[in-house]
């Protein structure tokens, strides 16, 4: 127990070592030897401290540091780590890690991935949640294109049932059944298509990529971490703020490190914790907030001069 609570004595020395640019990379190094001789032996709790500070590095390169040196020493504790590590979430943290370092490098492959690649080959692709992108062969459908195709296919099944169309031309039952299915699961997003658009609100898209990229980035002063307090950190990937850190704002003031909120303004167009709605390049969803706005200013006006008495009678 000793000897565990000097090993994480020295942990938390590393971790402040860190936010210095001039001890950085010994400290990553001195991390990964460190790691190397007592991962192995160590307790859970004490595994779990590895682990959050080979985090903490990996936080500290994506938002302050570009050199190649530095993410290069980065790069050998993610690929060490990897391998000792036993946890599926962190084994896939950690494989993003690297997959950022490489891109970042410019290298080679990996090798350490090779294996977990060719499975995954065969798996669609996407986001992952801690800010690295895998690119697809091919963009997705929109939703509107696919909503369309199932009605389209829909119908025509629906017909080619009625009127009894030739072999040929026929859909055979298993896919009938397949194309059925699929449109029962997206019957929510099927519906709204099929009423009144004011009656029911379309789907929020992607903040506008013109917005986000005009985006304040700030770098937190030591002001700035007094105002916030000592247990200030980023809301999505929950690690403390610290001296020097680059934190994008938002215009409802909430800020986060620029890799954390990218993935999620690809996907939503509001803020993460206030739920603040940016502006989108989607006209129809546009158009649909407007008719809103207009609509909720004539029901406080209609509001306003019941209870003013306008419309009660004499």
């Amino acid at each position: 127990m000793e000897s565990e609570n000097l090993v994480k004595q020295e942990l938390e020395e590393l971790l402040k070592q860190l936010g210095k640019k001039q001890r950085f990379e010994a400290s990553v190094l001195a991390l990964k030897s460190l790691f190397q001789s007592s991962y192995p032996s160590a307790s859970p709790s004490l595994r779990q401290s590895f682990y959050s500070v080979v985090c903490r590095v990996a936080t500290v390169l994506k938002t302050r540091y570009t050199a190649p040196g530095f993410w290069n020493a980065g790069l050998g504790l993610f690929e060490l780590a990897y391998l000792l590590v036993s946890e599926p979430s962190e084994k896939e943290h950690l494989k993003a890690c690297i997959a950022q370092a490489r891109e970042h490098l410019h290298g080679e492959d990996n090798p350490l991935l090779q294996a977990s690649q060719l499975a995954d080959n065969q798996a669609p692709r996407g986001y992952l949640f801690e800010g690295h992108l895998t690119v697809d062969p091919e963009p997705p459908q929109p939703q509107w294109l696919v909503q369309s195709n199932l009605l389209t296919t829909a119908a025509t099944l629906f017909s080619a049932e009625s009127s009894q169309a030739s072999a040929a031309n026929e859909t055979t039952q298993e896919d009938a059944a397949s194309i059925l299915q699929d449109l029962i699961n997206r019957l929510e997003e099927v519906v709204p298509l099929m009423v009144d658009e004011g009656t029911v609100a379309p789907r929020a898209p992607p903040a506008s990529k013109e917005v986000v990229a005009k985006l304040p980035v700030i770098t937190l002063t030591e002001e700035i971490l007094a105002t916030l307090g000592k247990d200030a950190e980023c809301a999505i990937c929950r690690e403390n703020l610290v001296l020097n850190d680059k934190m994008q704002e938002l215009p409802c003031k909430h800020t986060f490190h620029p890799p954390c909120l990218k993935p999620w303004l690809d996907e939503h167009n509001s803020c993460p914790i206030c739920r603040y709605e940016l502006q989108t390049d989607d006209h129809a969803y546009e158009s649909w907030k407007e008719r809103e706005k207009e609509a909720e200013e004539e029901r406080k006006g209609a509001e306003n001069a019941i209870r003013g008495g306008e419309y009660m009678y004499v």
